[in-house]
């Protein structure tokens, strides 16, 4: 009996752990604690070389409808480009009311025969995309290199996890349409052959032909491209 009386407090430790160790690993970002912070913009302040993971609040009875309004995804975006895509955010930068929210929105057009998001991440947001109009194909590879895709249409919906490499082409004779739900206010983008051979200053040559496995010509060839920017 004493021995099942010694181990009693070291079990109900270790529940307490498990317990203390569940709260941890299943916490999120903290919710606001007023209403709404509109977000002000710190260049017509005093504190302006500060930087804050967001931005500073306007004094909330300064708030007016128009913080949360944004009519830009109603407009059609320009697909007249090298990828043949554009897309349009809906984030904290377009709507100052969506400041400490964590959720922020996109629009995306695609032009017929091919138009393409190119492989992209969002280093700080889960995507959610629904077509509204046209045929898409997307996908998305995880850390252990396998590739998800799906061909989607009108009204269908896919999830890419954040910070994943992801991507949507447009495999219709007529124009598609898309709108993404990000999980932050600024989800952030990184296009990845924007960022590995549009560099500024560019990536070594020794480290690119190294890590593609291909001539120096190539990468070279590659570093002279205009690597056009749909966002």
């Amino acid at each position: 009996m004493m021995m099942k009386g010694a181990h009693f407090p070291t079990a109900a430790a270790f529940a307490l752990l498990a317990l203390a160790t569940f709260h941890l690993v299943s916490a999120s970002d903290p919710s606001p604690l007023q209403d709404f912070c509109v977000a002000l913009n710190t260049t017509q302040t005093a504190v302006s070389a500060v930087f804050v993971n967001g931005k500073f609040c306007r004094d909330p009875k300064l708030a007016t409808a128009d913080d949360f309004f944004f009519s830009g995804l109603r407009i059609p975006g320009n697909t007249s480009n090298p990828l043949g895509s554009k897309v349009t955010p809906a984030n904290v930068e377009q709507i100052a009311g969506l400041n400490t929210l964590g959720i922020s929105l996109a629009r995306v057009d695609y032009a017929p025969n091919g138009g393409l998001n190119p492989p992209h991440t969002h280093p700080r947001a889960t995507e959610v995309l629904m077509v509204m109009e046209g045929t898409l194909y997307v996908g998305f590879v995880t850390s252990d290199n396998r590739l998800f895709t799906k061909v989607l249409y009108k009204g269908d919906v896919f999830v890419f996890p954040v910070g994943l490499i992801h991507f949507q082409f447009n495999t219709g004779k007529v124009k598609a349409v898309a709108i993404a739900a990000l999980s932050s206010q600024n989800p952030g983008v990184i296009t990845i052959a924007n960022a590995v051979f549009g560099s500024n200053p560019p990536i070594n040559l020794d480290v690119l032909t190294k890590a593609f496995q291909v001539d120096n010509n190539v990468v070279q060839y590659l570093q002279k491209q205009f690597w056009y920017d749909n966002n």
